[in-house]
C-alpha cells in the first residue's frame, strides 16, 4: 500500500485535533444550557461537531427547545468562550511533533477550521510559533468563500485551492479530522480522511480512510511522506 500512496498536501482541522478544546467547549455550552434547565449531552455534541458556530446554535436551540432565539443563545455562548479561551489551551498529543516535522520537510500543510474567528485568535495566541508553520489557515466562519460548512466539502476544497502549488488530484490530499462532519466533508472532497475521534465516540459513525487513536500513531512514511528523523 505504501508504494501506491503519495500524499502531496496535508490539511488539518484544529479543535479537538491540534488543540485540546473539546472539554472547554462542553463546559461553556453546558453553562448556558443549564440556565434554561437543559443538559448539553454528548449525543447532542456529536450533532454539532465540525459545523459552523451558527449552525451548531440552530441545532441546539431546536433540539433542546430553548425559550430564546438562536442569536441570543449564540451571544451567551460567545461570552462563555471569551472567558474560557482566554486561559491557556494545550496541544493534543502528537500535534506539535507532526506539524513541525511536515513543515521542516517541505510538505505543504494548512488548517481548515470551523472555529469562530475570535475564539481562533484566543486559542492560538500561546501557540503562534507552531501555527506559523502552516502555509495558510482557513477560518470558515470568517471566510467569504465558505457558504456551506462541513459536512459539505467546500471548506476543504477552498483550502486546497489556496496552496501556492494546489493539488492536481484531491486523492493526494490527506485530511486530519476529529469530527464526523469533518470526515464526511473530506470524503466528499475526494480526499483521504484520517479520523482521530474522541474516545467516547462510537467507531461506526463514519467511514474514514484511516483511523487513529492519537496523532502520535501516525507513521508518515507509510503514506509517501518523509519519515520522522
Amino acid at each position: 500500500m505504501s508504494e501506491e500512496i503519495k500524499i502531496s498536501h496535508v490539511i488539518f482541522d484544529m479543535d479537538g485535533l491540534l488543540l485540546d478544546t473539546e472539554t472547554r467547549y462542553e463546559k461553556s455550552i453546558g453553562t448556558v444550557t443549564r440556565r434554561y434547565g437543559q443538559e448539553y449531552t454528548f449525543d447532542l455534541k456529536l450533532k454539532i461537531m465540525g459545523r459552523t458556530g451558527m449552525e451548531g446554535c440552530q441545532i441546539m436551540v431546536r433540539e433542546l427547545n430553548l425559550p430564546i432565539s438562536v442569536e441570543q443563545f449564540a451571544s451567551e455562548i460567545d461570552e462563555e468562550y471569551r472567558k474560557i479561551f482566554s486561559e491557556y489551551v494545550p496541544l493534543m498529543p502528537g500535534a506539535e511533533r507532526l506539524v513541525k516535522h511536515l513543515a521542516s520537510k517541505g510538505v505543504p500543510i494548512a488548517i481548515a477550521t470551523s472555529s469562530k474567528g475570535f475564539t481562533f485568535r484566543l486559542k492560538t495566541k500561546p501557540h503562534k510559533e507552531l501555527f506559523s508553520n502552516f502555509h495558510h489557515i482557513l477560518v470558515a466562519s470568517e471566510d467569504p468563500e465558505i457558504v456551506r460548512g462541513k459536512p459539505d466539502p467546500q471548506t476543504f476544497l477552498v483550502c486546497a485551492s489556496r496552496f501556492s502549488n494546489p493539488p492536481t488530484n484531491m486523492s493526494n490530499v490527506l485530511v486530519f479530522e476529529d469530527s464526523v462532519a469533518g470526515v464526511q466533508a473530506a470524503n466528499a472532497a475526494g480526499m483521504k480522511s484520517v479520523w482521530v475521534p474522541d474516545p467516547r465516540m462510537s467507531k461506526d459513525l463514519v467511514t474514514p480512510w484511516l483511523q487513529l487513536n492519537t496523532l502520535e500513531e501516525f507513521k508518515p512514511e507509510l503514506y509517501g511522506l518523509p519519515a520522522y528523523d
